[in-house]
């Protein structure tokens, strides 16, 4: 019995030995590299960086240009994820339950699906060249060349500071909501129908199937979904970088910290200083999902 249960062990373990090594040289080490390197000045040319402590931490905290990447950062880490998945949740409903055919959904609803995921196949820095295009500040303008038709234009989607950045999240949200529709989709799709049948012929509503059925069937989903997106939020980079202008919008107001990070790394040379970036944005995204799962945890409903 217990030579057999030593190969079982030694069976598992040579599997495992790969896959394990490979994540602590590519993965951890770099962390702990990158966790050393916040505690120097080195800029990336020096052999041995000199230790310089928690000076870059210091300077950090006293940045006026950090507080605004984190500012943008924590709006996007409540906006993002609430204003996609809100309308996911909708497109979701509306396209397996909310038609007009009982709890089949509207007609055509596999098209549907497939035009709203579309923007997620796309690359993100092509949305961003896109966006560029939709936004420009002339009568070329997807947008601005109707405007100044009517005489409201034009408008400063990229270079006005009020508005840059609710430009950013605009997009994102474009983006991100298809993956979500489908998503949801294939949560709803699992639900059995006789659960949507029999609440409409008590008499429910939509809103009421929706809030009473939908929702809590899918809170497990829709948890996920919240943790991936405020990660997207935390580590948002390409569409800031290729689509404002001066790679973090008119006076930052659309900069976030990977912006930053990239910026004082392979603009400025100051690689010491970008690793205590990245360190403090590693410790807001385990954060975040850390506080957004026990947050949301509840009772699993079984059905």
């Amino acid at each position: 019995m217990f030579f057999n249960r030593y190969r079982r062990g030694l069976f598992i373990t040579s599997f495992l030995a790969a896959p394990v090594i490979l994540y602590l040289v590519y993965v951890i080490a770099p962390y702990i590299q990158a966790f050393y390197i916040a505690m120097t000045d080195w800029r990336g040319v020096t052999a041995t960086p000199r230790f310089i402590g928690l000076d870059n931490f210091v300077r950090l905290f006293n940045d006026t240009v950090f507080w605004k990447a984190v500012t943008h950062n924590a709006a996007l880490l409540v906006l993002l994820p609430l204003i996609t998945i809100v309308i996911a949740l909708f497109f979701a409903f509306l396209l397996n339950v909310g038609g007009a055919q009982g709890v089949t959904g509207i007609r055509g609803s596999k098209f549907y699906r497939v035009v709203f995921f579309f923007p997620q196949v796309l690359a993100v820095a092509v949305v961003a060249v896109l966006f560029q295009q939709v936004f420009r500040p002339d009568a070329s303008g997807m947008l601005n060349g109707p405007l100044m038709a009517l005489g409201l234009g034009p408008v400063g989607f990229l270079s006005d500071t009020d508005i840059a950045f609710w430009s950013v999240l605009g997009v994102m949200v474009w983006q991100a909501v298809g993956f979500y529709v489908v998503l949801f989709s294939a949560g709803l799709a699992s639900i059995p129908k006789d659960m949507f049948e029999a609440a409409q012929i008590d008499g429910a509503s939509r809103v009421s199937l929706f809030f009473r059925i939908t929702l809590p069937l899918l809170w497990d989903t829709v948890q996920t979904a919240w943790v991936y997106l405020g990660i997207l939020a935390l580590d948002v980079f390409a569409i800031v970088w290729v689509m404002t202008l001066q790679h973090g919008g008119p006076d930052r107001s659309t900069t976030v910290m990977a912006a930053e990070i990239y910026r004082n790394a392979f603009e400025h040379f100051r690689f010491g200083y970008a690793s205590a970036l990245g360190v403090v944005m590693f410790f807001f995204t385990v954060g975040f999902a850390i506080l957004s799962l026990r947050l949301s945890r509840r009772e699993r409903i079984e059905y």
